[in-house]
């Protein structure tokens, strides 16, 4: 019997890279790909078959998944679109640029290969289309506009993506976590520096007196924050599950707010979130 092979993009950390440990401890063949050439390094280092793969350039995606269909003879069992960045900042703050990269990585490079992999799995005659979406492509919260912008767009194409395939033996499948323990707080400060006029925003008292202590500060543990092993549990489910589930969810919080937006008007949701 062949070994199930997968291809899994942001494992430099967090979510990623447990997920390529898990797999590979569950006797899967895993990708393990990385934006950078350093990280891809260090998991060669640690045994994975590893090659960069940056969502926001269209040619190292080709590479990549050519490597991939190279390695496998033409085949491949699953995807679990993972990377993804946030650059905080009010609305109102966000240039077309912080958008534009945002759903560069968060959007776009998941449909490339998405749309890559649908023809290979159409042939072998089964696959599975995992992609991680967040409790921020459910529920939104503030300060956070271009990450909800592009988790609910993701959500949008990946029902869409799922309605569509009932007609094929491709499975189609949304992750959603809540908080969970990686460095996607601390990567944003990056984006947040590069992009963000905060001193010159009608909100930069908020900023300086509320946010700015959030996004250097407080890097502590959320109250309901799981380790990224949580969703790898999840995803082996969403893999090995004969009929998996179009969704799941990971964290207390993702179930609660998912339970609140059925039940609640959207101004009562709208105080909830708030009050966060």
């Amino acid at each position: 019997m062949n070994q199930k092979t997968i291809l899994i993009t942001g494992c430099s950390s967090g979510i990623g890279y447990d997920a390529a440990r898990g797999l590979r401890d569950c006797g899967w063949r895993v990708f393990a790909t990385c934006r950078q050439q350093k990280d891809v390094d260090a998991l060669i280092g640690q045994g994975f078959e590893s090659f960069p793969l940056d969502y926001a350039v269209e040619a190292s995606i080709e590479t990549a998944f050519s490597n991939v269909l190279r390695a496998t003879d033409g085949r491949l069992d699953a995807l679990f679109n993972n990377g993804a960045f946030a650059c905080p900042g009010a609305v109102e703050d966000l240039p077309r640029g912080a958008l534009r990269s945002v759903f560069e990585t968060n959007f776009f490079g998941y449909h490339d290969l998405i749309q890559k992999v649908i023809p290979i799995m159409r042939k072998q005659g089964h696959g599975r289309i995992i992609n991680c979406s967040s409790i921020l492509g459910m529920v939104v919260l503030p300060w956070r506009g271009a990450y909800n912008a592009s988790k609910f767009a993701l959500e949008g194409l990946t029902h869409t993506l799922r309605i569509e395939m009932r007609d094929t033996p491709i499975h189609v499948i949304l992750i959603q976590p809540g908080p969970v323990t990686t460095k996607i707080r601390e990567n944003a400060i990056s984006h947040f520096e590069k992009w963000i006029d905060w001193k010159t925003s009608h909100r930069a008292e908020e900023y300086e007196k509320i946010y700015l202590k959030r996004l250097y500060e407080d890097q502590g543990k959320d109250r309901f924050e799981l380790p990224p092993s949580a969703v790898t549990k999840k995803l082996i489910k969403s893999l090995e599950t004969k009929n998996p589930s179009p969704c799941y969810y990971v964290t207390a919080p993702t179930y609660f707010m998912n339970f609140l937006k059925r039940i609640l008007p959207t101004r009562a949701l709208d105080w909830v979130i708030s009050r966060g």
